[in-house]
């Protein structure tokens, strides 16, 4: 029966979110996202602006011992007060009771599950920002709740859905081979290595090639790493992470009939606006599925390099961290 009551919730949040402008809730101000998001959303004159809801209400939360957490977050939490009158609530309990939808922004990955928790006992649609916890076995526990809750939750880099990524997506190169994704691939300590900024090349490659990876190899240096992951049907995904110099990124997909490179970049806009859509239909544009698997890549690369570069089975590293099918 404990299932019932977030079912009964849904039918009456997701008719009541399809309709009025959404109020939404933020849970983290210690990212530069806070304000691009909430920009997006509450500035009606902005050229991306997208429709739909206004962030109305905020947790702070904020991590003392990451630097761009501590360093940052009295200030986006003094911006948003000032710009955009977004009320600061004590608790992410009194959060749930103002809004409809909640974006779970903070950038430290450690604290997503306990703040996730009573986002999705309260049933309220729920986007967490990259990276979607602090560890593999956080966000399988994450999607494990919120499939017993039956509550709609998803995360993604904003990397995903750049119009250059969707453009890249839409070329002609025949039966996919191979893919190489580079990108800014920076460190914290307090996370694996890749969950800090390799996410974000890292779900461009995913983005491409989709879920089906099997097993990943690592080899790391100081100033690089190149992460080989092949896929059930012989695809083959190559991440190159750099650091200390120039992150430019971009894809590039080896087709049977030509070789297509991703050009240019993108804006925060068309992830919003995918959000905004998600919140609406309690659907979400990437599987939890596919987020674990991009996660289970990610803590496979460390594996690896803690095995000094033997390969990583994707399968095993989702089952020690307690996924199960």
């Amino acid at each position: 029966m404990k299932p019932l009551l977030p079912l009964l919730l849904l039918s009456v949040v997701l008719p009541a979110l399809q309709a009025a402008e959404l109020r939404i809730g933020m849970i983290g101000l210690d990212t530069s996202h806070v304000i691009a998001f909430t920009r997006l959303l509450n500035d009606d004159s902005h050229k991306d602006h997208v429709p739909g809801g206004r962030v109305v209400a905020a947790f702070k939360g904020g991590s003392p011992d990451v630097e761009s957490s501590r360093t940052r977050v009295d200030g986006f939490t003094r911006q948003l007060e000032s710009e955009f009158g977004v009320r600061i609530l004590s608790t992410i309990e009194a959060l749930c009771a103002e809004v409809d939808a909640v974006l779970l922004e903070s950038v430290d990955g450690r604290p997503h599950l306990e703040q996730a928790r009573p986002v999705i006992l309260a049933g309220k649609p729920l986007f967490i920002d990259k990276p979607v916890a602090g560890s593999l076995p956080d966000a399988v526990e994450i999607y494990r709740l919120a499939a017993e809750h039956k509550v709609p939750v998803f995360s993604s880099s904003s990397y995903r859905f750049y119009e250059s990524m969707q453009t890249l997506r839409r070329e002609e190169v025949g039966d996919i081979r191979s893919v190489i994704s580079y990108g800014p691939c920076s460190k914290e300590p307090h996370h694996p290595d890749l969950f800090w900024y390799g996410v974000h090349p890292t779900e461009a490659l995913f983005t491409i090639l989709g879920p089906g990876c099997e097993s990943v190899v690592r080899t790391a240096t100081e100033n690089t790493d190149v992460v080989t992951g092949v896929w059930s049907d012989g695809r083959v995904g190559t991440l190159h992470g750099l650091r200390n110099g120039k992150t430019p990124h971009q894809v590039i997909v080896f087709g049977t009939q030509k070789v297509a490179m991703q050009e240019g970049s993108g804006s925060y806009a068309p992830l919003v606006a995918e959000i905004m859509s998600f919140f609406r239909t309690g659907t979400p544009p990437v599987t939890p599925r596919e987020t674990l698997e991009m996660f289970a890549f990610m803590e496979a690369a460390d594996e690896s390099k803690r095995q000094e570069g033997r390969p990583v089975s994707i399968r095993d590293t989702l089952a020690r961290a307690g996924y199960r099918e």
